[in-house]
Formats: structure tokens, C-alpha cells, sequence
């Protein structure tokens, strides 16, 4: 029940053993390392504006769970977004691509259309105009998921080899600020605008104004950053439709020959579906069982946030200690579990230490359970002349079961009520376990530590 894990470069190149603590840090401050962090900010920004946000704005003008649930599809595409990359690798933004470059005329083309959809999604009403605000939803993915296209790549472009590390350190904390100003802050916001009195038909419209204006920050680094040198601009264009033929067709080619292939990629799509078939409705729980939207935003999303870093840390050291199949167990066993602590949420009912409890478990093990995923994605990549279009294509397919599969969440949630709901969200972590043992007992990790090793 996590926000959805950032965009990730394949692999950060290693530091070089000779660089010293200081040296280190110092890589933080370089100007092309400041832009690459405040562009994950503005990565992170939307996600929220278009999820969760949405769902809390949602529940409080009392639509119904059903359509509720139905919104994740707004999140679309997050998953497709690889179907229209080669497009922004080709084509220059008319003028802005001739007075800033390829990367960055991107970037504000992008930026700017996010900023607009931002506006318009939050002066809609989703009680009188579901659809429209539909539409405001999946335009904003739609900006978000370009914007997410365009840094990527400027990232990797700008980047010396021994600041990539720093760079996507620096982006991915970045990105889990933005999406903390775009759910607690932005529901914050909200709440004191109601507290001065606005009229409660305009407070999210102005929440969601203050979260355009935040897009300022990219558009900022965007117009400050350099384009990068040697970029897709320089090289030769060539046949645009043979080049995207080819690459699909060797990425899906080289992964689909592989034993197994059919159950790895089931696995991809069921290992955290528990955690997103649950977490499409933590906001509307939270507050449909009674809490308002302080608490909302000083738990589920501030609490939530301390747990989810500490959480990540975790991860990492259980990666690095236990083998892979053993930490993808543990993971997946304690994503089960923590669904289960949100039934004995619903018991108890309004209570502010037993939800603090609850959202410092989920968020904590939640994280694990990202982490350790794309370490074994990441694994999973070792073909490199398609590392990145594999990268892309599985962790869009990863995205299905908190998009196309978790859409049901309403109604199931609507039929069962709270308690036997998250029950239900638990057992759904089996078929993921299921696929887990199977892939072990034929020896794929075994495979994918030999092939680490070549």
C-alpha cells in the first residue's frame, strides 16, 4: 500500500574505491547532481495529484467505493509509458526544442502541460462531473509519465559515470519528498484552507493550484540545466519505426527464450498485488472509518513516510545479507502480514496509536518488499543490449496489478466491508508466493546467480 515505487535507471555505475568520505558528499553539491535531485522532485510531485490525493478528495464528497476503485486505470500510462519513449528520443518540441535543446525543451513542454492538468483536474467537482475529472486524472498521468520519459534520459545523458550513483540516490529521496508534498501537503493545505473559512466547494481547487505552482521547482532546473552533450540530437536518425521494431523485438526475443519466461513474468505481475490491491483504498479507509484529514496527513502519509525511508534501508541490508529467493520470502510473507494488521485496524476503529502502529508496519515492510522486487528486476536484466527496454517493459508490467488488477478494490470492499476486505487483500499475496516456490524448485535463482557471476 506503498506510493509506487520512482522510475529507476537500470544500474548506477560504481564509485571508484578511491574516493574518500568527503569526496563523496561533495558529489552532492555539483550543479548537474543539484539539477538531477530537484527534477526528481518534480518526478514525484504528481503521482499523488492523480492517487491518492484524488481517492481522500473523493471519499470526502462521499462518492461511492466502487468508482472510487475504478480510478486507479487513471494510472494507465505509468505502465505504456515505454510505447512512446522512442518518440521523445526522435522528435524536438517545436521552438522550445530549438531554443533549449532536445532534453530540455522536453522538460518544460512536459513541466508546463502537468502545471495545466494540475489546474484543471482540481476545479472540477467528482460528484457532478466524474468524468471530467477522470479526464483530468489521466491527463495529468499522461504529463507525469512523459515528464518521467524525458528526466530519465536527461539523467543518464548528464551525468559522469562516477556521479550516477549520487544522482539517482539524490533523485529517488527527491522524488518520495514530492510525492509527500503532494499527498500530506496538499491534504494539509486543504484543511486550512477550511479552517480560514474557504468555501468548502473551492479548498481542494486551491489545493491542487498550490501543488501546480510547486511544478516550478523542475521548470526551475530545467531552464538552469545544460543540455546534455552528445545526446540523441547528434546522432543519426535513421529509420525511426526499424529501430523501435528492432529493439522490441530483440528485448521480448532475448527474454522470452529464456526457461521459465511465462512464469517470470506472472511472477512480476502477482508478487506485490496484494500490496496494491489494499493500498487503492488506504486513503478512502482511513477516512470513511472516521479519521479526518489531519490525521490522514500526519500519519498515513508523515508517519508513513519516516517508515517507508527506514523501510528502504532495510531492504537494502537484507539484499545484500540473505540471498535473493530468501529475501524475495521474506518480502512477500511480510506484505501478507501487514494487510492483515489493517483487519484488526478496522476493529479498532478510530484510534490514533492503533493507525500510527498500523501505517509505520505496512509502510515499513511495504518498502522492503519494493526494494528487494527491484533488486530481483533488476536481476533480471542481464541481457545488455536490452537491459533498459527490459528494465522498462517489466517494471511497466509490475504496475498491471496496481492499475488493471487492483481497479476491483471497490467492489470488493463494498460487498465485504473493511475487515474481511483486508483479509481478503492477504490471501491475494498467494498466487505471487505460489509462482515464488515454483520458480525455485525449477532453479531459476540459481540461474540468475550464475549468470550474475559471468
Amino acid at each position: 500500500m506503498t506510493d509506487a515505487a520512482p522510475p529507476d535507471a537500470a544500474r548506477p555505475a560504481p564509485r571508484d574505491q578511491d574516493d574518500g568520505l568527503l569526496a563523496s558528499l561533495a558529489v552532492y553539491l555539483r550543479p548537474r547532481v543539484l539539477i538531477v535531485i530537484l527534477l526528481g522532485f518534480s518526478s514525484g510531485l504528481p503521482l499523488a495529484l492523480s492517487g491518492a490525493t484524488l481517492t481522500i478528495w473523493m471519499a470526502e464528497a462521499k462518492v461511492n467505493l466502487a468508482t472510487i476503485g475504478l480510478f486507479a486505470l487513471v494510472g494507465v500510462p505509468y505502465n505504456f509509458k515505454f510505447v512512446w519513449a522512442p518518440l521523445v528520443d526522435a522528435l524536438d518540441v517545436p521552438l522550445l526544442g530549438r531554443w533549449l535543446g532536445r532534453r530540455r525543451g522536453w522538460l518544460v513542454f512536459t513541466q508546463s502541460l502537468l502545471a495545466v492538468a494540475i489546474v484543471w483536474l482540481g476545479f472540477q467537482d467528482p460528484v457532478l462531473s466524474p468524468w471530467h475529472v477522470a479526464l483530468g486524472a489521466f491527463l495529468v498521468a499522461c504529463a507525469s509519465a512523459t515528464q518521467d520519459i524525458v528526466v530519465d534520459a536527461f539523467r543518464v545523458e548528464s551525468l559522469e559515470t562516477r556521479e550516477q550513483a549520487a544522482g539517482m540516490a539524490g533523485y529517488v529521496a527527491a522524488y518520495r519528498v514530492g510525492m509527500l508534498a503532494s499527498g500530506a501537503g496538499v491534504v494539509l493545505l486543504v484543511a486550512w484552507f477550511e479552517v480560514l473559512g474557504v468555501p468548502r466547494a473551492d479548498v481542494w481547487g486551491y489545493g491542487y493550484l498550490a501543488a501546480a505552482l510547486m511544478v516550478a521547482v523542475g521548470l526551475f532546473a530545467a531552464l538552469m540545466a545544460k543540455e546534455p552533450e552528445g545526446g540523441p540530437a547528434a546522432r543519426p536518425e535513421g529509420n525511426l519505426l526499424k529501430r523501435i521494431g528492432e529493439t522490441a523485438v530483440g528485448a521480448f526475443g532475448e527474454f522470452l527464450s529464456r526457461r521459465s519466461a511465462i512464469a517470470i513474468l506472472l511472477f512480476v505481475v502477482f508478487f506485490k498485488f496484494c500490496d496494491a490491491f489494499a493500498g487503492v483504498l488506504t486513503g478512502a479507509f482511513v477516512i470513511d472509518i472516521g479519521f479526518d484529514k489531519a490525521a490522514y496527513a500526519g500519519i498515513v502519509k508523515g508517519v508513513g513516510f519516516a517508515a517507508a525511508i527506514l523501510g528502504g534501508f532495510a531492504g537494502g541490508l537484507i539484499a545484500r545479507a540473505l540471498p535473493l529467493v530468501t529475501s524475495l520470502w521474506i518480502a512477500g510473507l511480510l506484505q501478507m502480514a501487514s494487510n492483515l494488521v489493517f483487519s484488526w485496524q478496522a476493529w479498532m476503529g478510530v484510534d490514533l496509536g492503533a493507525l500510527t502502529l498500523t501505517i509505520i508496519i505496512e509502510n515499513f515492510t511495504g518498502a522492503i518488499g519494493t526494494v528487494i522486487f527491484v533488486a530481483y528486476i533488476s536481476a533480471l536484466c542481464g541481457d545488455r543490449a536490452h537491459t533498459a527496454t527490459q528494465y522498462a517493459l517489466l517494471t511497466a508490467l509490475a504496475a498491471v496489478g496496481r492499475t488493471f488488477l487492483a481497479s476491483s478494490a471497490g467492489f470488493v470492499a463494498q460487498e465485504t466491508g473493511w475487515m474481511v476486505f483486508f483479509a481478503v487483500t492477504a490471501l491475494a499475496a498467494l498466487p505471487g508466493l505460489a509462482i515464488l516456490a515454483w520458480l525455485q524448485a525449477r532453479g531459476h535463482f540459481r540461474e540468475l546467480a550464475t549468470r550474475g557471476a559471468t
